[in-house]
């Protein structure tokens, strides 16, 4: 395992990765940076926990919509398959939960 060291919103974070995996991590923790800087910089939240948790519903809602996420194992219909009708319905009404949740957040700070 190798460790590196990454800046996600302008805090430092010492992560491990296996060996070949270092183009991978770089590639997630720029997403991560991206989309939670492009959150804080919407200006409405200022929380950085309030800001990483949108980053990763927006992160996961973005690999349902390309059905790239691979789909549990799971018993056959137990669950919506990943980047279903369902699924995107289910993800749209949580982002929706979550916006109306957080909307008066900056008025906190």
């Amino acid at each position: 395992m190798k460790q590196m060291e990454f800046t996600i919103l302008g805090q430092s974070y010492m992560l491990t990765c296996p060996e070949g995996g270092e183009a991978s991590l770089r590639a997630a923790v720029a997403s991560v940076d991206h989309e939670m800087s492009t959150i804080r910089d919407a200006g409405r939240i200022k929380a950085r926990e309030r800001i990483a948790v949108l980053a990763a519903l927006n992160l996961a809602y973005q690999l349902a919509e390309r059905g790239a996420a691979t789909p549990p194992a799971a018993a056959a219909g137990s669950a919506p398959a990943e980047g279903s009708p369902e699924v995107s319905v289910t993800l749209d009404a949580l982002l929706r939960r979550v916006d109306a949740a957080l909307a008066d957040d900056g008025q906190l700070l």
